[in-house]
């Protein structure tokens, strides 16, 4: 039974659908970001992995005045979404030379890097584009039984951070309200996310087309 204490209390003015948003998503992204991070005005950062969470930490990191702001993802679909919601530079991660390429284009890699995809391999391209002295921060959930490794020596000589974000580090009664504001005042354009608004007995095909990567924010509609 769901107790009264999880209710959170949002903006009446805010359509129910663009309310929907402010869920798993966005406060993983988003608090990935400013929660758990702590990135400041103007760091550069790269996201690794463009679906709903990345999008939305690509997002808070724009908001942030992010000087360069790299996306890395699998999909040239999601990353032309990435492009289009304000990533300077875009890679994809099928390249053998991605790593080589980032840190080429960047000088040597960026300051705040965000895992989103819930990869090993993600992770690992994550921890190498990350320059000296920055950090990368984690909030992908892969398999329980998958293990990352990295060079102990790399982290302690070019004293790298690895931080690990649980639903963005986020306390919903606060941040969910702050997220709202954020996006009210257009600072945080989430609707831009909405790929799609079905009834739900269109459930089933949602869930499909969401496995196949094809969507990255659907909103199940209730009633007429």
């Amino acid at each position: 039974v769901a107790s009264e204490r999880s209710l959170i209390r949002v903006d009446r003015t805010l359509p129910i659908d663009e309310a929907a948003l402010f869920s798993c998503a966005v406060i993983t992204g988003v608090g990935a970001v400013v929660n758990a991070a702590r990135m400041p005005t103007g760091a550069t950062a790269a996201i690794v992995g463009c679906g709903g969470v990345g999008l939305n930490a690509l997002l808070a990191a724009r908001m942030l005045g992010a000087e360069r702001l790299v996306a890395i993802d699998l999909n040239d679909r999601k990353l032309e979404k990435a492009r289009q919601l304000g990533a300077s530079d875009t890679f994809n991660a099928t390249d053998p030379k991605c790593v080589e390429n980032v840190r080429d284009a960047t000088s040597g890699g960026l300051n705040y890097v965000f895992e989103t995809a819930g990869a090993v391999e993600a992770m690992d391209i994550a921890y190498r584009i990350t320059k000296r002295g920055g950090t990368v921060t984690s909030v992908g959930l892969s398999h329980p039984e998958t293990s990352f490794s990295l060079q102990h020596v790399n982290l302690v000589a070019e004293e790298k951070t690895v931080k690990g974000c649980y639903l963005g580090s986020c306390v919903p009664v606060r941040d969910i309200p702050r997220f709202i504001g954020f996006y009210k005042r257009g600072l945080l354009p989430v609707d831009q996310l909405i790929t799609g608004r079905l009834p739900l007995d269109r459930i089933n095909e949602a869930f499909d087309r969401l496995d196949e990567g094809e969507e990255l924010r659907q909103i199940i509609m209730f009633g007429n």
